[in-house]
């Protein structure tokens, strides 16, 4: 005995009636759930990155401040967002694997050995205004924030439990100063 398949017809097409429920479901949802999916989180330097090769890895180490110069000896400027911002909440887990709390500890360890976090900026405009105006900096946005300023260097996955927020992030549109 065979399965039964129920095909609907789309714009005289014949499609199983299983693939459209996808579609239906974003609909229903006013694309939430596409939106949420889509959500992305873009590292990003100035118009001219930094001498280094900037993949996963050495991003971790930048913003761990484990490198902290570049191959031509410039400065490396992490930025963070306030502890309190979901996006800097996502790019912790999507790049360091740890929440912000499990990482004040470890700039807690850090600070007694002379490093400091790096430095917190009050926005996402924020962000792209430092880095646009300073050598050797990077920083994180949603990938619906990137703009002429800034320069993508890796896209990051949205952790799930966080994807809704950020995705709300871009149906608000400009982030404030």
């Amino acid at each position: 005995m065979g399965t039964r398949v129920r095909l609907v017809r789309v714009l005289g097409l014949a499609l199983p009636l299983a693939w459209l429920a996808p579609l239906a479901l974003g609909a229903a949802t006013g694309g939430a759930t596409a939106g949420a999916a889509e959500a992305r989180i873009a590292v990003v330097t100035g118009t001219t990155p930094p001498n280094l090769t900037l993949n996963r890895e050495a991003l971790r180490d930048i913003f761990l401040k484990r490198v902290v110069i570049d191959h031509s000896g410039s400065k490396l400027v992490p930025l963070n967002l306030p502890p309190e911002d979901p996006l800097r909440a996502a790019f912790s887990e999507a790049l360091l694997g740890k929440p912000p709390d499990a990482l004040q500890r470890y700039w807690n360890e850090r600070y007694f050995q002379g490093v400091s976090p790096p430095y917190v900026v009050r926005s996402e405009e924020a962000m792209l205004r430092f880095i646009a105006e300073t050598p050797g900096a990077l920083g994180y946005v949603a990938t619906c924030r990137v703009d002429k300023r800034a320069r993508v260097v890796i896209e990051l996955p949205v952790p799930a439990g966080l994807a809704a927020q950020i995705a709300a992030l871009c149906r608000e549109g400009p982030s404030r100063p």
